[in-house]
């Protein structure tokens, strides 16, 4: 059986005044590993910014995370999918990054977020197909046997 997404990409910035090490237990603790890369920017004004990105790619990868997030926010994004999926078949969520590093997962409507980017594997590629893969994916998580 083919996996929901081509591909899930999760970032997250660590500015100059924040603390890498939290941002970067909260990203492991999301994806249930610490191997991911990091990246160096510098910002307009100078000052070190952190990247630290993962793609994933395997089916029970991408499951871990979402069921992470718990029924709660599995709900949520059930009911807005159409929103949150664009004509060529990509999610999208931003979490807050603030409620992240204390353990907690809300969706944000800020930019200070860690984001989750995915290509949905949706064929034909529609976005009507992409928002009904995915809503079986979300209704999958309920199952106790994942």
């Amino acid at each position: 059986m083919q996996g929901t997404f081509h591909w899930l990409r999760v970032n997250v910035f660590c500015y100059a005044t924040e603390n890498e090490e939290v941002i970067h237990d909260a990203m492991a603790e999301l994806l249930g590993t610490d191997e991911f890369e990091l990246d160096i920017a510098d910002s307009e004004h100078g000052n070190r910014i952190l990247i630290f990105s993962a793609e994933l790619s395997k089916q029970k990868d991408t499951t871990s995370v979402f069921l992470k997030l718990g029924q709660e926010m599995i709900g949520q994004l059930k009911e807005n999918l159409d929103d949150r999926i664009d004509d060529d078949c990509v999610f999208f969520l931003r979490l807050d990054k603030q409620e992240l590093v204390q353990g907690r997962y809300r969706i944000a409507h800020h930019g200070d977020v860690l984001s989750l980017t995915g290509k949905i594997a949706s064929h034909p590629a529609k976005k009507k197909i992409a928002v009904g893969k995915m809503t079986e994916f979300l209704s999958s998580l309920d199952r106790p046997d994942i």
